[in-house]
């Protein structure tokens, strides 16, 4: 049984709960969640040099929604939460949110031979260290990572998630008026 802030709830139910809080549906979230949302601590992002050798600077992440998540390539649970990531990357919903794969794999070209011969096009970097002591503490793979607007940490959701929870993920980058109830 994985973790959730609201207990008793399915995984599923507690995914739609945590996408409506990290879009910023105060009504969904617990006590918890709304203090939280009150005294915002945001990230401490880290440059970071990408798979294709380009580079996330801390100030491209301000503003924007984001789901970080950490995968290797010898994990059979990632490959297939990765198609559903990538599925999602290329979503037209999607196109305002930031989606960042982070392999813990500590070899460069065999991940790139693995994001070659799935065709996974979404971007990937290697450095997981310090950004994944940013974000969670667990050593679970696939761990999913939802950040809203204000670059703040809602919600860790570890192991694989269905195609409909992924794609669902898209909510977050939706503008608040385009937002459902």
């Amino acid at each position: 049984m994985t973790a959730c802030a609201w207990p008793g709830l399915t995984r599923r139910q507690c995914l739609a709960r945590g996408v409506r809080a990290a879009a910023g549906l105060a009504a969904a979230a617990t006590p918890a969640l709304r203090a939280q949302a009150a005294a915002p601590s945001e990230i401490d992002w880290p440059a970071m040099t990408l798979l294709d050798g380009s580079r996330l600077e801390p100030a491209s992440w301000q503003g924007q929604p984001s789901v970080v998540v950490f995968w290797a390539t010898y994990c059979a649970f990632c490959k297939r939460h990765n198609a559903h990531l990538d599925k999602l990357f290329r979503s037209p919903a999607a196109a305002s949110l930031r989606i960042l794969g982070v392999a813990l794999d500590t070899d460069a070209q065999a991940v790139r031979r693995y994001m070659a011969a799935n065709d996974y096009r979404f971007p990937v970097s290697l450095e997981a260290g310090q950004l994944r002591a940013k974000l969670t503490s667990r050593r679970i793979i696939p761990m999913t990572c939802l950040i809203d607007r204000q670059g703040r940490l809602l919600q860790a959701i570890p192991g694989e998630m269905s195609e409909d929870d992924v794609l669902a993920l898209a909510q977050l980058a939706r503008p608040e008026k385009a937002r459902a109830p």
